[in-house]
């Protein structure tokens, strides 16, 4: 019974016919099946039996305080692989996905051994969070599997040198970029004031995920001459930021950077309200800040916070064309509305990855590693309307995060103006 639970989804799979009839317009795209340039390249030999499906493992956490974007990043990989196989599946096999729960970094390295050994999976993606997929990746490569990681973002988990391992997502570095961005050029006017009289707090949960972007952050600010008054990490699981909150307001915070998990973001909230205080300009980074259930819990408070995340639905069509039809398809499928962009990213990632593997013929791990590294996919092109390109690393140097802001309930793209819905606008909360 174990191995039926971490086989497949939990839920009842929808009809494939419809889901393949949702996402026609993105089959058209640049992922389209390429059966004629793989046949060339030539299939991976293998024993009949083997040959029936493809195995490939997921790795998530499915369980615990991560389980909500956990279990969001995997339906957008379950997605893309209905919508393959509905099309006739890859290299003409069918996908099965062995759905693997990397509730934290133990039960993720256990699973790791599990999924290469006794389920043969050849190709393993994952994983949401970035302290999971510097663990795993380092056990994949050291047994010769490619990783395909759709969702972690330190820029540790790609400077490593491994041979195996394909980030399709943004880096750290990218969040800190776009954030700085957002100080430097969209702040000044909207607040008017000077850029070099805006004083910015940061304030960052202490894991990888935090510590990475905060520091990235605090040297590009520096760079671009504006002011970070305090700098303060946090450990996991905190219950209080008042003390943190205390500074950054004796220290005159205008502008506060805030990367952090769900339950940090309300927690920071609740604070800010028991101190009768807040910054004229919140910025978070990432899904703590993007998630539907967040802004439902804390209502009007939301309104004006901007974040820095992966693709959302609230984007121009023309810069991420194929993005409505994504969020109606996964409304079909899961009967409510995506509840942030790592289903999107995650659906993105498994397509680069499919495609990659059509080309190669398989999945022989020196075929694949050229295969992916002759990747050519132009930006504005796809859902996320990010594009794919990939360096000596295995990063894709064609993702970027887009700035968006809560307004009036919807969380919409702001930044850059190719891809915005709506102006940015100045008030933080709705009095």
């Amino acid at each position: 019974m174990e191995r039926e639970r971490n086989e497949g989804p939990m839920r009842p799979a929808a009809p494939r016919r419809s889901l393949l009839a949702a996402l026609t317009p993105l089959l058209g795209g640049p992922f389209a099946p390429a059966g004629a340039r793989a046949q060339v390249a030539g299939a991976q030999t293998a024993s009949p039996a083997a040959a029936a499906e493809w195995r490939f493992g997921a790795l998530y956490p499915l369980s615990g305080a991560p389980a909500l974007l956990g279990d969001e990043s995997f339906r957008g990989l379950e997605m893309a692989v209905e919508e393959r196989n509905a099309a006739g599946g890859l290299l003409g096999r069918p996908i099965r996905l062995i759905r693997a729960d990397a509730a934290d970094q133990a039960a993720a390295v256990a699973e790791t051994r599990r999924l290469i050994g006794a389920e043969r999976a050849s190709i393993l993606f994952g994983s949401y969070a970035s302290p999971l997929s510097f663990a795993v990746t380092q056990l994949s490569e050291a047994q010769g599997i490619p990783f395909f990681e759709l969702g972690a973002v330190a820029d540790s988990i790609t400077e490593r040198g491994f041979r195996q391992l394909y980030r399709t997502c943004p880096r750290a570095s990218d969040f800190a970029r776009v954030a700085a961005e957002a100080v430097a050029e969209v702040l000044p006017g909207l607040l008017g004031t000077a850029r070099n009289a805006l004083r910015v707090g940061i304030l960052h949960e202490d894991g990888l995920y935090g510590s990475s972007v905060s520091e990235l952050q605090t040297s590009r600010l520096r760079e671009l001459g504006i002011e970070v008054v305090e700098r303060i990490g946090y450990p996991l699981r905190v219950t209080d930021l008042a003390p943190a909150l205390q500074r950054l307001r004796e220290a005159s915070t205008d502008i506060l950077l805030h990367t952090a998990l769900q339950n940090d973001v309300i927690l920071l909230f609740r604070n800010l309200r028991e101190a009768g205080w807040r910054p004229r300009m919140i910025i978070g980074s990432g899904a703590g800040y993007s998630l539907t259930d967040t802004a439902r819990t804390l209502g009007t408070a939301m309104d004006g916070v901007m974040n820095v995340d992966f693709t959302q639905f609230a984007i121009s069509e023309r810069a991420a064309p194929g993005n409505g039809a994504f969020a109606e398809a996964y409304k079909r499928r899961y009967g409510a509305d995506p509840r942030s962009g790592h289903s999107l990213a995650n659906y993105f990632g498994a397509r680069v990855a499919f495609d990659g593997i059509q080309r190669a013929g398989g999945t022989e791990k020196d075929r694949l590693r050229a295969a992916m590294l002759a990747t050519d996919i132009a930006e504005g092109t796809t859902p996320t309307g990010w594009g794919a390109a990939f360096d000596e690393r295995g990063q894709n140097t064609r993702a970027r995060p887009w700035l968006a802001q809560w307004q009036d309930g919807r969380l919409v793209t702001i930044h850059p103006e190719a891809a915005a819905v709506a102006p940015p606008r100045a008030r933080l909360g709705a009095d």
